[in-house]
């Protein structure tokens, strides 16, 4: 029996529960990695829906950017990976 890696996406798949939590569209804002200080686009993040909840992670080195959760009543958001986001406009 063969264990299959789990389906990487683009940060597109997060562009929903992004945008209830931030109330804005944020694939198009830009997030430096707080491990190797990699600079890039919420959209070109590899996100992983097979851990529990959403997994955000960088392009560049794998580091964990972003964990979102969802529990009944509530839900849990993890930036501790970005150094920094930048929204625009």
């Amino acid at each position: 029996m063969s264990v299959r890696p789990p389906e990487r996406l683009d940060g597109n798949a997060i562009a929903g529960a992004a945008a209830e939590i931030f109330g804005r569209e944020l694939t198009r804002a830009t997030g430096v990695c707080r491990a190797c200080g990699a600079s890039s686009l919420v959209a070109e993040v590899h996100v992983y829906l097979a851990a529990p909840g959403l997994v955000a992670r960088c392009p560049a080195c794998d580091s964990v950017l972003m964990r979102i959760v969802e529990a009944p009543g509530r839900t849990f958001v993890d930036l501790g990976g970005l150094a920094t986001l930048v929204l625009e406009g």
